[in-house]
Parts: structure tokens; C-alpha cells; sequence
């Protein structure tokens, strides 16, 4: 299969990703979206890297080093929200004033 088709899948996982950070109020529906964007780039990268075959193997390295950073952004924003939703009662990002003086 050619690169192309996996880089166009990419791009629109990437696209709807922005979408669903920039329009998005709630702030779960904001964390699944950022995990949209870095599964997009993961697929860039294990495809980049089957496409450069034996040397292309640091791709599938930054893709594995990309799962683990999501794994924990999963892990501290969820937290994050849920003492948020315990305070505020709500998660909408529009009324998170938390750092505003």
C-alpha cells in the first residue's frame, strides 16, 4: 500500500483532533481530542519508518516513546479534571477560572 493513504489518514485524524481541541467545551472531549492528534502522529511515524525499512527503525522508537507520554497525559489530566469536576461541579472548559486572579 502506498504512503500516501496512511499520510491522508494521518492528516485527517490530525484535522478532526484540532477541530475537537478548538471547538470542544467539554474538557474530556478536549483530552480525547489531543489523543486523536498524537495517535495521528503516530501513524506518520511507523509509516514513515516502514517506508524507510532497516533505517527507519528511531520512527517506531519516537512512536513507542509517543504512547507512553499519552499514557501519561491520559493519567494526569483525568486526574486533573476529576478534582476540578469535585470543585467546581462542572467540567466545562469555559468556566475553569482556576488561575485567573
Amino acid at each position: 500500500m502506498p504512503v500516501s493513504y496512511f499520510l491522508v489518514l494521518s492528516a485527517l485524524l490530525f484535522s478532526i483532533g484540532v477541530y475537537g481541541v478548538l471547538a470542544r467545551q467539554n474538557a474530556v472531549l478536549v483530552l480525547l481530542s489531543i489523543e486523536l492528534m498524537l495517535n495521528a502522529v503516530n501513524i506518520n511515524l511507523v509509516a514513515f519508518s516502514a517506508l524507510l525499512g532497516q533505517t527507519g527503525v528511531p520512527g517506531q522508537v519516537f512512536a513507542l516513546f509517543v504512547i507512553a507520554v499519552a499514557a501519561a497525559e491520559v493519567g494526569i489530566g483525568l486526574a486533573i479534571v476529576i478534582l476540578i469536576f469535585r470543585n467546581r461541579q462542572s467540567v466545562d472548559v469555559e468556566e475553569m477560572s482556576l488561575m485567573k486572579w
